[in-house]
């Protein structure tokens, strides 16, 4: 299995997801979102009528994971009891979230290993057991590295990172879950989900000055609320989305 996003495999995505699509799109009679395509094209459970935003639970197949260094130890060993071989779909570890920034980068790097060396070992020892790529100490933060090297338009990721969702800068549709989430998904099972709101928000014109995209998204957050955007997928979609850069 590759653990890199090759054209090979998003030609594969591609290739299972467009049927599942043309007959969801055809099924709701009207045309699909991006997120709604995503959805649907990832689905392990046709449905049989438009799931009903916040009502329904649905069951998607990723196309990968991501764990960082805090929260992936426990995933992996929840999935070492599953008694597989390797991980069902493609999985990455990225060894970030215990390094301290504090002092500089040689001297806090210093610190971490010494701190955390056991972790980072465990961790890349199960990663080569059970087929996971592996991203050492001080090789990149987690949600900069999978923009970078795995995030793809179209796809689906879940990792246990709270910025996951940065991936959604190339249109993929990526979501910050919890372990048993992660792990159930690396044994092969579906990740069952509340079918989420689709929020629309529509961009006209250029940013000016010194406003960049995450101003954006703070104004629209400003006006969704605290618990607007709960179980929410925010789409950002008209001509002003083309002047903006997907890493902010």
């Amino acid at each position: 299995m590759e653990i890199e996003t090759t054209e090979r495999m998003v030609r594969a995505v591609y290739e299972r997801s467009r049927p599942l699509i043309e007959r969801f799109s055809r099924m709701v009679g009207r045309p699909l979102t991006l997120t709604e395509k995503i959805l649907a094209g990832h689905m392990a459970d046709e449905p049989a009528a438009d799931p009903d935003a916040s009502k329904n639970y649905v069951r998607l197949r990723p196309d990968r994971v991501a764990l960082q260094d805090v929260t992936g130890q426990m995933v992996m060993l929840q999935f070492m009891q599953a008694g597989l071989d390797r991980a069902a779909l493609p999985v990455t570890v990225h060894c970030d979230h215990l390094i301290r920034a504090r002092v500089a980068g040689e001297e806090d790097m210093r610190v971490s290993l010494d701190e955390n060396s056991e972790v980072f070992r465990f961790l890349q020892s199960a990663a080569a057991r059970y087929g996971c790529g592996f991203w050492r100490p001080g090789a990149g933060i987690i949600h900069q590295v999978v923009l970078e090297n795995y995030a793809f338009p179209g796809g689906l990721m879940i990792g246990t990172d709270s910025h996951t969702p940065n991936a959604g800068g190339l249109g993929m549709l990526a979501v910050g879950v919890g372990g048993v989430d992660a792990a159930e998904a690396m044994a092969g099972l579906p990740w069952e989900v509340l079918y989420p709101r689709r929020i629309g928000v529509r961009l006209t014109g250029r940013l000016g000055g010194w406003a960049s995209p995450k101003d954006v998204i703070l104004r629209v957050a400003q006006e969704l609320g605290v618990s607007g955007g709960t179980n929410s997928v925010v789409e950002y979609f008209g001509p002003g989305a083309s002047s903006i850069s997907c890493t902010g």
